[in-house]
This record gives C-alpha cells, sequence and structure tokens, in this order.
C-alpha cells in the first residue's frame, strides 16, 4: 500500500451527492447498417452518381424505347435505306437540324429532277426552295430531303383490287398516291435503255435517246409534263375506268384545237393514271404516299408516314429500333451471364481460399488450364459443333466456360486475405460452421472487390458480345434480336456513303456505357469497402 495514501487528511473525505455521479449517456443517433453507410459512402462520390444516372437512363432506355416505336429490328425497307434521322421537334422548328435532309451538291440536271420531283407532288424536295450555285454555275448546292427525294422510284405494276383501293383511299385521305403515267408506250419505248422504268422522268425531254434527259422548260422557267392523255369524248380502251385523282381536276383539260381548214373546236383531255398490262395495271406510285398507304390500309402495322429518329442502315433498317432492341438484349444477355458467373465464379472461389492446401492446389490448376484455352478457339469449336443452334446459346456457354474464372480468384484473395483474422478466430472458436463463417463473416469483409468485380462484368460482357458480332464471328440478326456491334459494323461501312450518323448512334451506347460503369464500379468499391464504414472522407 503506499503510505502517502496514509497521509491524506480526514477533511478531504466527503460523502458524494447522487448528482454528483456520472453514468454513460445514450446515444442519439440512430444505428447505421452496412448497406446504409455504404450508400452514404456512394452518394460522396460525384463520379460514381454520375455513372450511375446515365447507366439508369441507358437501362431505361433500353427497356422502355422499343416499346414506342412501331418498327422493329426485322423491318426494313431498302427504297428508304440512308435517309437521315428525322425529329419533329427540328423540322416544326425551322432548323437545318435533324430534320430529314442532307447537304447535296450537285449539277444542273441533277437539280432539275429533284426540283421536278418537287414541282410534280408539292413535297420540299429542295428545303424551302433555296439553293446556291458554284461561281462557274457548275454545282449547285441545297439540304435534300431524303424522304421526299425518293420520288416515284420505278413504275409499279399492281391489281385491279388494289387501284380501286387506292382511288378510295385516296378520295377519302385527299392524299395522292397515283400520278399520270408519261406518254404513249411507243413513246417510252424510244426512251434510253436506263430510263425507261424510271417513273420520277414525267416531263419533256429535249433528246430521249440520251441518258441524260435533259427537260424542256417554258418561258417561266418550269418543267413541262408529258402525261399520257386522251380524249374524253372517246376513252381509249379500259384505261377510263382506272382513273384516279385528277391533277388537271374533275373538269378534265380544256384546250382548242384548230383543224387544216382553222376551224377550232374545243377538247376535253384527262390524264392516265394507268396502263393495263399482262399482271395487272402499270402506275405511278409516289413512294412517299404510297409506303403510308400500305402500312395504314393493308399491313396496319401501326406504322404511318415514314419517320425514322435515327435514320435507316444501308438496308432500311429503322437504327432506333435497332439500337433500342440491341441494348435490350444486350443487357439482358450480360446480366444473366454475369450472375451465372458470378454465383460459380464466388462458390469456386471462396472454398479455394478457405481451405487452402491440396484443395486449393487441385482447384486451382484446373482453373488456369481451362482460362488457357482461348477465347475464341472456344466460340469457334461450339459454332462448330452446334452450328445448328441458336447463336445466343453458343455465346452464352463460350462466355460461361471461362467466365467464371476470374470471379472465382477475386473471391478466393479475398478469402485468403480475411480467413486468419481474429475475428474468423473467434467463431471458429465458439463453434460457428465452415459454411457461417465463409458467408457470414468473410465474404461480407470482402463484399467491396467481388462487387466491383461483379458491375465491370457486365460492361465486359457487353463489349465482348458487341466485338464479336462487329467482327461477324457470331450473327446475332435473328427476328427480334439484334446487337449494337452489328451496328457498328454496318455504320462502318456506311461512312463512305456520307452516313456516319448510322455508326455513331451505337457508337455513343457503348462510350457512354463503358465510361459510366467504369465510374460506376469505382464508386461501388469505395463504398462497399469495411475500411471507409463511418470515415467523413
Amino acid at each position: 500500500m503506499d503510505k502517502n495514501i496514509m497521509n491524506i487528511p480526514a477533511e478531504k473525505f466527503q460523502f458524494s451527492n447522487r448528482n454528483d455521479l456520472h453514468h454513460d449517456k445514450k446515444f442519439d443517433t440512430k444505428p447505421v447498417s452496412y448497406f446504409q453507410g455504404a450508400w452514404r459512402r456512394f452518394c460522396k462520390n460525384k463520379g460514381a452518381l454520375v455513372g450511375g444516372i446515365v447507366i439508369l437512363f441507358l437501362v431505361l432506355f433500353a427497356i422502355i424505347a422499343p416499346a414506342f416505336t412501331p418498327f422493329t429490328p426485322e423491318y426494313y425497307d431498302m427504297v428508304y435505306a440512308y435517309v437521315t434521322p428525322k425529329s419533329d421537334f427540328f423540322v416544326n422548328s425551322g432548323l437545318d437540324f435533324w430534320d430529314g435532309c442532307r447537304e447535296k451538291e450537285t449539277g444542273y440536271l441533277g437539280y432539275l429532277k429533284d426540283l421536278a420531283i418537287a414541282q410534280e407532288t408539292g413535297k420540299d424536295v429542295i428545303k424551302n426552295g433555296e439553293y446556291t450555285v458554284s461561281e462557274d454555275g457548275s454545282i449547285y448546292s441545297y439540304r435534300y430531303n431524303t424522304y421526299y427525294g425518293v420520288g416515284f422510284g420505278k413504275y409499279k405494276t399492281i391489281s385491279k383490287e388494289e387501284f380501286e383501293d387506292i382511288q378510295r383511299y385516296q378520295n377519302e385521305t385527299g392524299r395522292q398516291v397515283l400520278y399520270p403515267v408519261v406518254s404513249k408506250l411507243g413513246e417510252r419505248d424510244q426512251w434510253h435503255t436506263k430510263n425507261q422504268e424510271d417513273a420520277n422522268i414525267w416531263y419533256k425531254v429535249k433528246n430521249v435517246k440520251k441518258a441524260t434527259f435533259e427537260p424542256v422548260l417554258d418561258d417561266d422557267g418550269n418543267l413541262i409534263p408529258n402525261y399520257w392523255k386522251y380524249d374524253a369524248a372517246s376513252p381509249s380502251g379500259l384505261l377510263a375506268e382506272y382513273n384516279s385523282l385528277r391533277i388537271e381536276g374533275a373538269d378534265g383539260i380544256k384546250e382548242t384545237v384548230v383543224d387544216a381548214d382553222g376551224n377550232e373546236t374545243e377538247m376535253t383531255y384527262y390524264y392516265a393514271y394507268g396502263i393495263k398490262n399482262a399482271g395487272g395495271i402499270e402506275v405511278r406510285a409516289e413512294y412517299y404516299e404510297y409506303y403510308t398507304y400500305q402500312h395504314s390500309q393493308v399491313l396496319k402495322d401501326g406504322i404511318g408516314e415514314p419517320d425514322f429518329l435515327f435514320g435507316t442502315t444501308q438496308t432500311g433498317k429503322d437504327i432506333f429500333a435497332c439500337l433500342a432492341f440491341g441494348a435490350r438484349f444486350s443487357f439482358i444477355f450480360a446480366t444473366v451471364v454475369a450472375i451465372s458467373n458470378f454465383i460459380v465464379g464466388v462458390i469456386w472461389g471462396s472454398i479455394s481460399g478457405y481451405y487452402g492446401g491440396k484443395i486449393d492446389l487441385a482447384m486451382e490448376r484446373f482453373a488456369e488450364i481451362l482460362g488457357s484455352v482461348p477465347s475464341m478457339i472456344v466460340i469457334t469449336l461450339l459454332k462448330y459443333h452446334m452450328g445448328a443452334s441458336s447463336q445466343v446459346l453458343v455465346l452464352f456457354i463460350a462466355f460461361f466456360i471461362t467466365g467464371w474464372i476470374g470471379m472465382a480468384g477475386r473471391t478466393r484473395m479475398q478469402f485468403y486475405r480475411f480467413k486468419n483474422q481474429e475475428y474468423v478466430l473467434a467463431a471458429r472458436t465458439l463453434g460457428a460452421s465452415d459454411a457461417r463463417i465463409m458467408f457470414k463473416h468473410i465474404f461480407p469483409n470482402g463484399l467491396g472487390t467481388i462487387v466491383t468485380a461483379f458491375a465491370l462484368v457486365i460492361p465486359g460482357m457487353i463489349y465482348s458480345e458487341t466485338s464479336l458480332s462487329y467482327l461477324g464471328i457470331i450473327n446475332l440478326e435473328a427476328g427480334m434480336i439484334t446487337s449494337v456491334g452489328t451496328l457498328i459494323n454496318a455504320g462502318q461501312q456506311s461512312i463512305v456513303a456520307n452516313a456516319g450518323y448510322v455508326a455513331l448512334f451505337p457508337c455513343l451506347f457503348l462510350v457512354l456505357l463503358m465510361l459510366s460503369f467504369n465510374l460506376f464500379g469505382n464508386g461501388l468499391r469505395d463504398a462497399f469497402n469495411p475500411s471507409l464504414r463511418g470515415s467523413e472522407e
């Protein structure tokens, strides 16, 4: 005993009051769970938040966008190949952007051909009729409407029933589909070979033998029609019963004819809208209106006027629909593969890392042997032996065979890191089973690295699938399935055709996906790292 204690004066000893006693106070704050703390740390990472928002937007696009377009990956229309993106908002705003037009430079005859379609149909083929001419007068530049500029294409033969149904449609809607045919068959036979079936030529030309078909202009600079007209008093054969909406009006064309004696006679003419042949009736159908008629009246597939938000590919596929369906497939496929690899990889890595020794040695050697086989060889062998099977199944098996090895390696590393910690020894001392120690104590502490790896597996799978379809190794063009890689491949081929937008949208999707997932994965790593729990950084 310390002798100094005995020397303390008695007056120093006093009885304490109850109010002088101090006890531990109850915390006023609420307890924070592991996942609540992780969410708070994640929200402090602005880059990860932005990445998560972008991922959410891309996922919603993949889920919702297919429901907002009448087009599907199966749809195609070669006539409307390489039409440019079109948005009604920009069309109505009058801006020279996203309006379905592109800059076009052509010669005088090319300009006249576009002007001819605009003059006959009344559609804005040359936007606002505005154009510029080079100093030497050889180059005409203007914004060319890729939707209206298709014009009539070639002469089309349809049945009498369809012809009559188009008449009904025209009378009900006031939208003209069929236009007068050109001259008589005998005169068309004299036309240059390349132009005999060209339904865009409705005007008089200077020389029918030349391929250029240079138009004849009147005094006002307008093209002169070369329609096949007939006398109302003596209609030519069966043409009279095949007449539809008339450009000349219901009363026909009034012309004064002077005979050799100088006598004047007023004649009424009508234009012929169809020529009867062995296959039915040959007509000139403006494709924009014929397209609308076909989809709204015949097919009734929900498609109205041709309107492609992201434009079309070289085969006339709608890029918006292909990208939406392709993104949805990529997300679903990558998520399924990632979950499968996650489950197998975590179980394999947990057993290998926890037990160690000969078990770990055998399991690691097996994984190394399997992982040393190049994935390209795996895919090639699977395609060879499963040629009749679905390409999606081949791709899934190829990714699954070796895809779990990386996840198993990360899980094994985390188990080696934590399995000798004090809390594991305490749990084992208290009689906890191996399964409880593995998945209740060790696994949650390694969850940060494992979850980060899982998050990055999804974009990795999408990138691999995109690369394989881009290279043509895997063909996913079947039914309602398509791939972003297939679109990028089409876009590469379209660059030479001055249609870079074909590659722009799928490439933009892939870039945003990879960048946002990397930011998101880094945020998850920091959020689920237990060493940061409770930190204020």
